[in-house]
């Protein structure tokens, strides 16, 4: 009987790439049938962490059946080509129009979809500079020192966009047992060169909201008894799907008259898988025209004022889908369930005595931020973070927080969608037994720490 070659076995039973190593340096000299691409790829995937157990990221990772049908039909649009795909455009601007509504727009406005909350603030902020020159060439001032506030408890970006337009930054420090900020630490900074105050609905370390309220009242004063008009831009790129449902009641968005732009994220508590991201004005005119670009390369005359041009268009689809499956109703449902959860979970660490709680008695994002108790030298959050990830495979962040409170390091678990009340207790035991372990071996070695660094998300 004649033998099989091994690339005849190969093509039968297997895939080469079990025994060699994947291509990774120099491109491929040849290709390789469809299978073995999707193999090797899916056997470098294996390897990867378990979505069901990734508490450390705020994006999105499962959708129904329906919505993961619609996104790969429509992988092949690009959004940009208005022309093509004129049906994709206008429901791009009906998810723009309902978020205008959710957020209380006291009139037509206008936004647009980006890649994520980052090409949003950036967006957005650019808009604050340019409104904000405007207003100083129309009294004939200088333009020569735009600065924006915001606080320590802003992601990254907002210090990228200042370090990449030349704006200053006037970042507010955070305080031990003091994670957002209001008017009486924005105060200080304004001036007449300030575009914008940024407040933050939902950060990315704690999950609570600065006093958006209260920093209005701030820039009305201001306007008032200075004459200066300071808009407010709101970061609510992880809360602007849940204060609207958990919290409607809570004025953070534009019913406040200083608010004048929003971003939101739609691959967090949008329920969208990455990326797309919502930029969205109070009124038309707080949109700077000199941001907006005209173009007919594609069929028509299009106008355009995003950072990125060609695009897919099968998150804004999904986007809509969530939208009008789920209603008001149905995300009020999608959040309480994940509160109810966070909940849970935070009443289960402070019943241990292991766990301190961090503001779970706030209007907050459903999470939960702790940190352990009482004086521990032998090992601290990194090492019980480690632990769950390395024996239990969990991942659940352990970080410092932001100046002036980087003396302080918690963990932050959040609850998302999936996560149901037995993955709960499963996690309330799985960290009872790493701080057990970490007990019993004197804590951790050092190299075994596991720390996760701010900016990660949008």
């Amino acid at each position: 009987m004649t033998r099989l070659s091994d690339t005849e076995a190969e093509g039968l039973y297997g895939n080469r790439f079990l025994t060699e190593a994947a291509p990774s340096t120099a491109f491929p000299e040849t290709g390789m049938r469809p299978v073995e691409a999707m193999r090797l790829i899916g056997e470098d995937l294996v390897m990867e962490g378990d979505p069901q157990r990734n508490l450390a990221t705020f994006v999105t990772t499962w959708m129904e059946p329906e919505a993961q049908r619609i996104i790969a039909e429509n992988l092949h649009r690009n959004f940009i080509d208005h022309a093509e795909y004129p049906i994709s455009a206008e429901i791009e601007q009906r998810c723009v129009r309902m978020l205008a509504d959710l957020y209380h727009a006291p009139g037509e406005t206008t936004g647009c979809r980006t890649q994520g909350s980052s090409e949003a603030i950036m967006l957005g902020a650019l808009s604050l500079k340019w409104k904000w020159k405007q207003r100083r060439q129309a009294a004939n001032a200088s333009v020569d020192r735009p600065n924006l506030v915001f606080g320590g408890d802003v992601h990254v970006v907002w210090e990228k966009f200042c370090r990449y337009f030349d704006v200053e930054p006037r970042i507010v420090p955070l305080e031990e047992k003091r994670y957002t900020i209001g008017p009486d630490d924005v105060a200080p900074h304004l001036d007449e060169n300030t575009i914008g105050v940024v407040a933050v609905l939902g950060t990315t370390f704690t999950g609570h909201m600065d006093d958006v309220v209260g920093i209005n009242q701030l820039l009305l004063d201001v306007k008032k008894d200075k004459g200066l008009d300071i808009p407010l831009h709101v970061d609510a790129a992880s809360g602007g799907f849940v204060w609207p449902f958990l919290y409607p009641d809570s004025p953070w968005d534009f019913r406040l008259e200083q608010v004048r732009s929003i971003n939101v994220s739609g691959h967090k508590y949008g329920l969208v898988y990455p990326g797309i991201g919502w930029l969205v004005f109070r009124e038309k005119s707080d949109l700077a025209e000199e941001l907006v670009f005209y173009e007919n390369y594609l069929g028509k005359t299009d106008a355009t004022f995003t950072l990125n041009f060609s695009t897919g268009a099968a998150m804004v689809l999904a986007q809509y889908y969530n939208f009008v499956r789920l209603g008001r109703d149905g995300y009020t449902y999608v959040m309480k369930q994940m509160q109810q959860n966070a909940k849970a979970l935070a009443k289960n660490l402070r019943d241990s005595g292991r766990f301190e709680v961090i503001g779970d008695d706030l209007e907050q994002l459903p999470l939960v931020a702790f940190r352990l108790t009482g004086d521990r030298t032998t090992y601290d959050e990194s090492d019980i973070a480690w632990q769950l990830s390395a024996e239990r495979g969990w991942m659940v962040p352990a970080y410092t927080l932001p100046p002036n409170a980087e003396n302080v390091k918690i963990m932050r678990a959040l609850v998302k969608e999936t996560m149901s009340r037995e993955q709960v207790e499963r996690l309330t035991r799985d960290l009872a037994d790493a701080c057990a372990t970490l007990d019993e071996k004197g804590g951790a070695h050092p190299s075994e720490r596991a720390q996760v660094k701010r900016g990660t998300g949008y």
